[in-house]
């Protein structure tokens, strides 16, 4: 996972950062609805490495509506040191349950 440069590879942090955008916006998702990023833009504070520890990404839903849901997300340390921000745009559309999930759903 590390890049020539002796630092964890910049898209590991892209990963996180998108997944926290995607849950935050799947957190307030219909049963029937999906999602798909459409845009990412990532922001590096400081470099990831080892020493840097465990880390948590957190995202949050700036603006939700029919089509499109605008998110914000942050990676910490432990400590709450900034290493990398995102922002990202995503699209919400409209999907068929499959058979199993509308078994299970009532």
């Amino acid at each position: 996972m590390y890049n020539g440069i002796g630092s964890i590879h910049g898209g590991y942090a892209a990963t996180l950062l998108d997944s926290a955008c995607g849950c935050a916006v799947h957190s307030r998702l219909a049963p029937n609805q999906g999602y798909s990023t459409l845009e990412l833009k990532v922001s590096y504070l400081r470099a990831l490495t080892l020493d840097t520890g465990i880390v948590k990404a957190e995202g949050t839903v700036l603006s939700m509506g029919r089509r499109v849901a605008f998110v914000q997300a942050t990676l910490c340390d432990q400590s709450g040191v900034l290493y990398a921000s995102a922002s990202s745009t995503l699209l919400l559309f409209e999907r068929q349950l499959s058979r199993v999930a509308e078994a299970n759903a009532g």
